[in-house]
């Protein structure tokens, strides 16, 4: 296993995998703390017209996926504080405005939709050193703003209304937090892929909630496991030769199974310790 470091292409995969498997759950938490889970995918679709549109324009795409999804992002966001849209139509048409605009803009740059797989289904191996530097800074901007900010993130998650007479800010954390998802789409797009990067973001919360009760303790536990997920399911995808990106999101879900059967082995033996208590 060791020796599979000592080519460059994966080391440099390796890097993106580890800021990928921190920065997706950091960011994650909130997302599924407000109940928006689903904006992953939403905003995935918009980087998809970003990535279109640097092929289009022969700017790096990474870059022009992160204007377009940090755009897309307090769009909707603005959308669900003053307009009159709510939020799942709000995220519907995110989804098939971003699939549109992605494809379209493909063909306006005469490139074929096969130019798009590595940006859908992630390439992880093929990451360039320009984009892991762009992946580097950008995955640990989102971790330490998710984990210097967790209080007030929390506060607008779990409250607006108490958040507000407390005196926080909520819509401009809320923007924050819809602009950070956009910047953690964009930095998992070349690890797993724009239509599995959600996983990546919920699964390892999701998994995390099973076996903790604190928020920061879920918070902390989710990075954990998205960090090995992210990073084992590269060296397996590596053994057994698939794609990085599914065998990523599969080792997640793997960890949500036993994370849950953990949970209820738990469970029951805590009611059985308490019947047995109770005699």
């Amino acid at each position: 296993m060791i020796e599979l470091l000592d080519y460059d292409f994966m080391r440099r995969a390796l890097v993106a995998a580890v800021f990928t498997g921190l920065a997706a759950p950091a960011i994650g938490t909130f997302l599924v703390q407000r109940r928006l889970a689903l904006l992953g995918d939403g905003l995935g679709h918009v980087a998809l017209t970003g990535v279109a549109l640097g092929l289009l324009t022969g700017i790096a795409p990474i870059v022009t996926a992160v204007v377009v999804a940090a755009v897309g992002a307090i769009v909707i966001e603005l959308l669900r504080i003053y307009g009159r849209t709510s939020a799942d139509v709000a995220l519907a048409m995110l989804f098939y405005g971003g699939i549109a605009g992605g494809v379209l803009l493909t063909n306006l740059a005469d490139e074929s939709a096969a130019s798009l797989n590595a940006y859908l289904f992630g390439a992880i191996t093929t990451v360039s050193n320009g984009d892991l530097v762009l992946v580097g800074v950008l995955g640990l901007l989102v971790v330490v703003l998710s984990l210097g900010l967790s209080p007030q993130l929390f506060a607008v998650c779990q409250d607006e209304e108490h958040a507000k007479v407390s005196g926080v800010p909520v819509r401009l954390y809320s923007i924050l937090i819809a602009v950070l998802a956009a910047v953690t789409i964009t930095v998992a797009m070349r690890t797993v892929g724009l239509l599995l990067v959600s996983a990546l973001m919920v699964v390892p919360v999701a998994a995390s909630q099973q076996l903790t009760r604190s928020f920061r303790t879920t918070h902390l536990a989710a990075m954990a496991i998205g960090l090995v997920a992210a990073v084992g399911g590269l060296f397996a995808s590596y053994e057994i030769d698939t794609q990085p990106g599914p065998t990523i999101v599969i080792l997640a879900l793997a960890i949500f199974v036993v994370a849950s059967l953990v949970a209820i082995a738990t469970s029951r033996l805590r009611a059985r310790r308490h019947r047995l208590d109770s005699v």
